[in-house]
């Protein structure tokens, strides 16, 4: 990895960690459980929907309003456009969930959200390949840009496995028995700002190795198109481009470490290894 490398690497690592909770927002409870945080403008509104603040400061959903409700009614006054998916509500990513709310609303309220990821590798003249898709133009978020060949948020109801499946099937038609084969291998997390509010994310990676005659195809309009590349043009596309989705690079990026294409062994791949696992709280 060559000092350049490491510095574009670095950072869309630090470009996906750009929240500082503790300085821009409010906490926001909801079932006795600090569960977003919230920009002070914005909590403001949420007093008109009858979230108070406590004796101990803290600004609160009241127990006679679900955090789905709350949802329904800022997409219902139009502050917030719907994206017609419930996601689980999670305290922290190894919690129970506490309640669900429109995908929507999760970065207005900073609420934690989960994706799940998969890198489909090939091997193919003896080189590793890896399945790359492109964004349709019409996707709401980063259209035109590159992505996994599987990448989505996690449905309210579902886990990282079953959503992959689900995922698998509607996105590249990869079938039940094949993607049975997938493997979990880690976890990405950060906390970002981006144009639709706090990002929160925890996302679940996968690998997959593909039969080479396997050929992905777009059925639910998410991609246009996939291209099989060698990993190493991979590699070189992410150090000298921007055009991979923003967390499709952190994903990436661990994958890079894990397949060697990155040494660990070095002060820097530990410093991207550590950033990899950003902060979701203060």
């Amino acid at each position: 990895m060559q000092p350049s490398e490491f510095k574009t690497l670095l950072s869309y690592i630090q470009q996906c960690n750009t929240a500082q909770l503790h300085k821009d927002f409010l906490p926001f409870r909801a079932c006795n459980q600090i569960v977003g945080w919230v920009r002070p403008d914005f909590m403001k509104s949420l007093y008109h929907y009858g979230v108070y603040k406590a004796d101990d400061h803290i600004d609160t959903l009241p127990d006679t309003l679900t955090l789905q409700i709350l949802g329904e009614k800022l997409i219902q006054d139009k502050i917030i456009q719907t994206m017609d998916e419930l996601f689980d509500v999670y305290p922290s990513p190894h919690a129970k969930p506490i309640g669900q709310i429109d995908r929507a609303v999760l970065p207005s309220l900073g609420i934690i959200g989960t994706g799940v990821h998969l890198n489909g590798l090939v091997k193919k003249d003896n080189e590793t390949h890896l399945w790359i898709a492109k964004r349709s133009p019409h996707k709401r978020l980063d259209p035109n840009k590159l992505d996994h060949i599987v990448a989505g948020g996690i449905p309210a109801g579902y886990t990282h496995k079953t959503a992959l499946a689900k995922e698998a099937e509607e996105e590249a038609n990869i079938p039940a028995e094949l993607i049975s084969k997938a493997e979990y291998t880690s976890i990405v997390t950060y906390s970002m700002l981006r144009p639709e509010g706090l990002r929160r994310d925890v996302l679940y990676c996968y690998d997959i190795w593909l039969p080479e005659e396997f050929k992905p195809i777009p059925i639910d309009g998410e991609a246009i198109g996939f291209e099989l590349m060698k990993i190493t043009d991979v590699y070189q596309r992410v150090c000298e481009t921007n055009d991979f989705k923003f967390n499709i690079n952190l994903v990436l990026i661990d994958l890079f470490l894990r397949l060697g294409i990155i040494s660990s062994k070095s002060a820097n791949a530990q410093m991207l290894k550590v950033g990899l696992k950003g902060k979701l709280f203060p």
